[in-house]
């Protein structure tokens, strides 16, 4: 595995137990289809959350939530809409979140971002 995705599932890892600390039921990592991947979804009271996490070790290339493009949007809404079709889940009520992780010097710093894809 490459280095970025180690440091990847680390954050990603974070990111999880950041959401169980505030009292989010995950539901399901990592899916999976031919229209994009969604890193985390999680049940926030009576809201399904889809979370999209990006991990730095340094802002050499910008803020973290900055990596999420106008493409990666568009990737991200198709896999949403699929899930929420094979799930039987289109009337839930839903947002998508990034959840930025920072890992640096051994320090990890999280910054979420509630609502960040409308």
């Amino acid at each position: 595995m490459y280095k970025r995705h180690e440091i990847g599932k680390y954050g990603e890892e974070q990111a999880t137990k950041y959401l169980c600390s505030k009292e989010y039921k995950i539901i399901e990592r990592n899916f999976e289809c031919k229209q994009g991947e969604i890193d985390i979804i999680a049940l926030d009271k009576k809201e399904l959350v889809f979370v999209e996490v990006k991990t730095r070790t340094d802002n050499m290339y910008g803020e973290p939530a900055e990596a999420v493009t106008n493409l990666k949007i568009k990737h991200l809404q198709n896999t949403i809409e699929y899930y929420l079709y094979v799930r039987n889940l289109e009337n839930e009520n839903v947002r998508i979140d990034v959840i930025e992780v920072y890992f640096i010097k051994n320090n990890v710093k999280i910054n979420h971002i509630k609502k960040a894809i409308e």
